[in-house]
Parts: structure tokens; sequence; C-alpha cells
């Protein structure tokens, strides 16, 4: 790699992204030089894993935890398909997404929609450009597979990040399909009712673990959904760094919704004592925006992992609130 301020490490990730003027080498050097060894050691579990139980067909106690410690890079896109299903789903409809592309004339509004938004789908990875009209198809495809959402803006960074994971097109739609209509129903329709909802159950499950977070955010007058509807929509693409990003995805993909939930009461839990020290909304919401969003604390996706997993939540209590919240109109 080449030498950037002293640095082992170069200014662009493995993934394509540029590291910003900020970026903290030294702690994420630090980092690196036991998270490289771990990753080795994963991956040599991983090859005994999949020679056991190739094709990954139940998820069992050793491949959650397997899961949950992170899969091997040039693992993860079969992995991914498996636990989602969404590998069986491609071969039952096999000329699915080619059918979709041969549309005569997608909707107008939608393509333009999605143009816009090409340029703006990180535009700090230094190889996607040339990725541009693979995620062009794969937005109009899934737009016009499911009429009833169409296209958000938010779908472009999931599937972008997909794309960039995957290197294939129908991949990525099938697994876009997968998290848009099983993780995050009604999170990118018009009125994004379940995301509204699922604010609201954020918010209290904040109220009863950090009660104090919850009031300062309150006294500042910051609202939940300035802070985390990004989150949400996005599963933190375009927010957390790409590798802890995909860490997060791999258990939302074995876990289901709660780990959404798991990573932003993390954030908050991780960061307690940097958002009771802001005393003004502006800070409050850069420290939301840019610090806490790249800080060493997150960077370091193994520590950061390990933290959602020490937090206690249950998928009934997540549930229950979702119904208080629909009864109250949230």
């Amino acid at each position: 790699m080449d030498a950037i301020a002293g640095s082992k490490f170069s200014d662009v990730d493995e993934y394509g992204f540029k590291r910003g003027d900020k970026f903290d080498y030294k702690a994420y050097g630090k980092f690196m030089d036991s998270y490289l060894k771990t990753l080795t050691r994963r991956r040599i579990k991983w090859d005994a894993l999949l020679k056991q139980n190739p094709d990954l067909s139940l998820l069992s106690p050793t491949l959650k935890r397997y899961i949950r410690k992170g899969i091997p890079g040039p693992y993860r896109t079969n992995v991914w398909m498996a636990i989602t299903g969404a590998d069986v789903q491609m071969k039952k409809q096999p000329n699915l997404y080619s059918s979709l592309l041969n549309i005569q004339h997608f909707n107008k509004e939608i393509s333009d929609s999605i143009s816009i938004d090409l340029p703006r789908t990180f535009p700090d990875n230094i190889n996607f450009d040339l990725e541009k009209e693979r995620l062009f198809n794969i937005l109009c495809a899934y737009a016009h597979h499911n009429r009833e959402i169409g296209y958000c803006q938010g779908l472009n960074y999931i599937a972008g990040l997909l794309l960039i994971v995957t290197k294939d097109e129908e991949k990525s739609f099938w697994l876009l399909k997968y998290i848009v209509e099983q993780i995050t129903p009604q999170y990118h329709s018009h009125n994004m009712a379940n995301l509204l909802r699922d604010l609201a159950v954020f918010r209290e499950l904040v109220i009863r673990r950090i009660p104090e977070v919850n009031r300062h955010l309150e006294d500042l007058g910051l609202p939940y959904a300035v802070i985390a509807s990004k989150w949400f929509i996005c599963i933190f693409a375009e927010v957390l760094p790409v590798e802890t990003v995909l860490r997060i995805w791999d258990c939302v993909f074995a876990e289901g919704y709660k780990i959404i939930f798991r990573a932003a009461l993390a954030l908050f839990t991780t960061h307690k004592s940097a958002i009771l020290n802001c005393n003004e909304i502006a800070t409050l919401a850069n420290l939301f925006r840019e610090l806490m969003i790249k800080d060493s604390i997150v960077t370091n996706c193994h520590s950061f992992i390990e933290s959602m997993f020490a937090l206690r939540l249950k998928r009934n209590e997540i549930e229950s609130l979702r119904k208080v919240s629909v009864l109250n109109g949230n």
C-alpha cells in the first residue's frame, strides 16, 4: 500500500472508498494489527465450516456465531445469498431479472429520479463511476418489479453497496428485494409508515436503556427523525465505515431487522458521554452527522459489533413497542 502521511495504509480502502483528510491512520493501524490476525483465524474456521455445510441450509448456533464474528470477504456474497434464501428464489425465477430489463418503456418519472441520484451515489469511491449503468439497471428493474415501492432515495446506497460486494447485478437485485421486502418493509414506501413507526420504537428503547440521553436530546430539541432516519433507510450504508456496515449486514441477513435496532442503540451507548457533553443543538447535530460516525469506536468494527450484542434486546420487546406505536398513530 502507498505510504500516506507516514502511514502504511493507502488513502483508499479495499472497497475503493477514499479516506477523508481527518482519517485517523494511527488508530486504524492499531486496530488493523489485531484485526488482520482475527480475519486470518476466521477464514480458516469458515473454510472448515463450509466443507461441513456447503449449502448453509440451516442457521445453526455455530453458523450464527460465525456470522456475528464476520463473514470473510471472499465468501460474503454466497453466504448472503444462501442464508437469505435469495439463491433459491433466483433459481425459481431465473428469467425474472432479465425480463425486467427488457421492459420496453421504463416509467420516465422513476428512471429520471434514479438518473438524478446516480452521481450522488458514493462519489468518494474511485471505482464506482464504472458501476453507474449497472446500478441504474438494478434500481429500475426493482422499481418495475415492486411498483408499490417504485424508487425511493436510499435504495441507491443499499443497491450500490450490494453491487460493490457481489460484483453481480442479478444477485444484487435479489438481495435488494430481500432487504426491502423482508427486513425493511414499508420503510421506502411513499408514506414511510413503518420507518416512522420504528423511529418511535427506537426512541422508546433509548428511554428504557439510557433515559438521560433521551432527556438531553429532547432538551436540545433534536428529533430522532433527524438523527436516525438515514440509519434505518440505508441500514447504515453511506453512514458508517464500509467494513462496519458489512459486518452489520452480515448479522442483518442472518438475524433480521432486530440488528438495525441493536446497531442504532450501540451508537448511542458507545457515544453516551459525547452526546451528553454537547450543549448546543448545532454541536449535537454535527456529532451525529460527522464526528461519531467516523471515529475510532465505529472504525473498530469488531469491538462495535461486540457492543451491539452486549445489549439486552428481545424481538418480542420490539414487536410489543411496534403495536403500541401503531395504536398511538406513529
